[in-house]
């Protein structure tokens, strides 16, 4: 199911929790609603399901305006932060439980029941109760219990933030299999860029109720639309000098100079920041014009490659470089910037010129 926001916006007061959002989620694709607590993805998803009403803007499930719908007419799955699974009941009960409400036979349930059990690995533990369950395990079962009503949206509300670093990892690849199994169109809610960047089709950022960039999961990284985007995405996190240009000249705020070519692109004068994804350095034998004068600060290592602690411009910088150039504290390390992972943006708006 295609699903479309128009003009989407959620106030609460004077409070603006959603601002003018224009979506598409298209038919079988998971998308991640990624951002900063507070930015409005979980208001987001919450006027999908209906559970908050919307203050302007339309819904459209497969072109049907669904906006003012009740959440049990809109066809969706949802599953919560906290699994809101029944403590009294079995397993077996808590997926059977959305089937029971709609009068489905009790022999259907169970076996649509006992099939979604199968489909996300539980089908061994359909007697046990929740508290006997691991949370990965009762994570399972909220999944299970969303899709046994054969939803057209799955609804998925930060739902690995209770558990501990192994078992988002291997949820996330259990969310991800389970998703391509069914193919139900996704929506799922995250603050974890790793979380959002290793299942998702599409990421949609959001930041204080605006959208900021929907694309390609790597397409955030590699072409952030502005300053946040940059800011937000990589680990670790993108190197910012401020400083301005004059022509081909990037100066920074402490006098230090080199030549980038695309230092042309920015207005003379202009304050930016150059900012340098960590594996966007070369180290060069000898300094040229092209080439940043930086300080080493300290070196470790990490397996085959180094992360070099650097000053550049006044500020601290990260670069991962190769063990074989023997950097050491103290040193000054001559460094080119390569094509890729390289943005201008101007220091005010965030807006980016190259």
């Amino acid at each position: 199911m295609q699903v479309e926001m128009l003009g989407l916006s959620k106030h609460f007061g004077s409070t603006k929790a959603v601002n003018e959002l224009n979506l598409t989620l298209y038919d079988g694709e998971l998308m991640c609603l990624l951002g900063p607590s507070g930015c409005g993805k979980s208001t987001v998803l919450n006027m999908l399901a209906g559970i908050l009403p919307v203050t302007s803007g339309t819904i459209l499930f497969d072109g049907e305006d669904v906006t003012k719908y009740p959440p049990e007419e809109r066809g969706i799955g949802l599953v919560f932060q906290n699994y809101a699974l029944y403590p009294h009941m079995t397993v077996l009960g808590n997926i059977c439980f959305p089937l029971e409400i709609q009068n489905v036979p009790k022999d259907e349930r169970i076996k649509r029941a006992t099939e979604m059990a199968e489909l996300v690995h539980m089908e061994e533990y359909l007697n046990r109760k929740p508290k006997q369950l691991s949370g990965g395990q009762q994570q399972r079962v909220a999944i299970a219990r969303a899709l046994v009503k054969r939803p057209r949206l799955l609804l998925l509300d930060e739902p690995l933030s209770n558990l501990d670093a192994r078992l988002r990892l291997e949820m996330r690849e259990e969310i991800r299999r389970i998703q391509r199994k069914t193919e139900v169109t996704t929506v799922f809610v995250t603050h974890d860029q790793e979380e959002a960047m290793s299942i998702s089709d599409h990421v949609a950022l959001m930041k204080d109720g605006y959208l900021q960039q929907h694309d390609e999961t790597q397409n955030l990284y590699n072409d952030p639309d502005n300053q946040f985007v940059a800011d937000f995405l990589g680990n670790p996190p993108i190197n910012n000098i401020p400083g301005h240009a004059e022509g081909k000249l990037f100066i920074s705020n402490d006098g230090n100079s080199f030549i980038y070519e695309d230092m042309e692109k920015v207005p003379v004068g202009k304050k930016i920041n150059l900012s340098v994804r960590a594996e966007s350095f070369i180290v060069s034998s000898e300094k040229q014009d092209s080439t940043m004068e930086a300080k080493v600060l300290s070196v470790y290592q990490l397996g085959k490659e180094e992360m070099a602690l650097l000053q550049f411009g006044g500020v601290e910088m990260r670069a991962y470089i190769s063990f074989d150039h023997h950097l050491k504290a103290g040193d000054t390390a001559h460094l080119k910037l390569r094509n890729r992972g390289v943005f201008i943006f101007d220091l005010e708006s965030g807006r980016r010129y190259a």
